[in-house]
């Protein structure tokens, strides 16, 4: 006997409505990390999904959290050659290494498609992307370079003269000035002496070296020298929408310097952002918000007591401030455009918040006066040697970050809004 038309339309209707769910329901609920990992998984913690975004053989690591690595939906990173145990067991800001064979790629978050950019010898440094030029910078040696992520174009955008030799960190909202500081030839001594943080940060620190702000118009190739102090002035990053607004700070012990300010670079009028009202108090780390109205930083009061992050109006000093808990520090923060959400990276036991449970990717929801987390992805496999440093990807579903928790590090995005496989076996 024939089987109906219609009976066939309908098993056939029920085996598609069945596969399509079977292949919801069907990713791999796994612990994060501790080893090799797929392609993408659900965080068994959480019930976050976790996706590999850079597929590539090698050690692939995103930007550091306040250098944007955006343009449009595309992702630029770095990838090296495969490290050795001993390698990858060491503090990494890759900003400051400089590792052979560490060439640059952007990856489509939509596709993830991996191009390469660079194909330079010699190590290079330098995380500074323009989204309004498309055009990623970096440094080799004394030579300053760009490439255009279009079209793939190299061309040499400055050499520093033999009197300056300096480094650039920075490029401002409408593609025309980079920035950098310069250091003593005494500075770059100790830095060689001493290649571990734990071992140079408080002997900078004490040896009150010159440093100078600068700047390279684009255009006209003109080098300006903006402020000199004996202060160790880092973490120099222009606002994400003044062109004219260069943040930095004064590094060392953060219980010992007042450390957030910031300098027009035409009017060289300086600015200090942030000053301590307690004992031990603590700021730091800070970021630009997306519309370059607030500063956004880390502060304790006192130090690893009471944690809050705090964000300063560059144009009126109004300050907004929301508490969390121990746990819920984290050595980076960011922020979405609208200030309504951020994120957090977590920590170790060894870092300053001494926490027990604090090995997490989270997402932070302002309340009030305090922040309500949430937690992303278990990290408790992953060696904090390696700081995740959070972004935000451009369309503000995924938290992006880098670890090592399958062994060599690569990046990730955990989705926002929890999986719908967790949401229902949850009921």
């Amino acid at each position: 006997m024939k089987t109906p038309v219609f009976a066939v339309r309908l098993m056939l209707l029920l085996i598609i409505f069945s596969c399509s769910n079977l292949s919801f329901y069907a990713q791999t609920v796994l612990e994060t990390g501790g080893q090799k990992m797929p392609d993408e998984w659900i965080d068994k913690s959480t019930g976050h999904r976790v996706i590999k975004l850079t597929r590539k053989e090698g050690s692939n690591y995103s930007f550091y959290f306040h250098n944007n690595p955006f343009i449009g939906n595309k992702m630029v990173f770095y990838n090296t050659s495969p490290q050795k145990p001993e390698e990858q067991a060491a503090k990494v800001e890759i900003s400051n290494t400089s590792a052979k064979n560490r060439q640059i790629y952007i990856v489509d978050l939509k596709t993830l498609q991996i191009e390469q950019l660079t194909n330079h010898a010699t190590a290079m440094n330098g995380e500074i992307v323009s989204a309004k030029t498309k055009e990623v910078f970096f440094q080799v040696k004394d030579s300053v370079f760009s490439v255009n992520v279009d079209t793939k174009k190299e061309r040499l955008v400055y050499v520093f003269p033999d009197d300056f030799k300096a480094s650039i960190t920075t490029v401002n909202a409408d593609g025309s000035l980079l920035a950098g500081a310069k250091s003593s030839d005494e500075e770059k001594e100790l830095f060689k002496k001493y290649p571990n943080k734990s071992s140079y940060f408080n002997i900078i620190y004490e040896a009150k070296l010159p440093r100078t702000l600068f700047t390279i118009d684009l255009k006209t190739k003109l080098l300006n020298k903006i402020h000199t102090d004996s202060a160790w002035l880092n973490h120099v990053q222009f606002s994400a929408a003044d062109p004219n607004l260069l943040m930095f700070c004064h590094e060392g012990p953060w219980h010992k310097v007042n450390r957030i300010w910031t300098i027009d670079v035409r009017t060289k009028k300086v600015t200090q952002i942030h000053k301590r009202i307690m004992d031990m108090e603590i700021a730091g780390h800070e970021w630009s918000s997306a519309d370059g109205n607030i500063i956004w930083y880390d502060l304790q009061q006192p130090r690893s007591v009471t944690f809050f992050v705090e964000g300063h109006n560059v144009k009126t000093g109004e300050k907004t401030k929301y508490e969390m808990q121990r746990d819920e520090w984290s050595i980076h923060f960011n922020s979405t455009k609208d200030n309504k959400l951020f994120c957090g990276d977590g920590g170790d036991p060894g870092q300053v918040a001494k926490a027990k449970d604090g090995m997490w990717i989270y997402l932070f929801t302002p309340n009030g006066n305090k922040f309500t987390s949430e937690k992303l992805v278990n990290m408790k496999n992953h060696k904090y040697s390696l700081e995740p440093n959070v972004h935000f990807s451009p369309d503000e579903k995924w938290v992006i970050f880098r670890a090592n928790f399958e062994g060599e590090t690569n990046v990730y995005a955990v989705e926002v809004k929890k999986s719908g496989q967790a949401v229902a076996s949850s009921q």
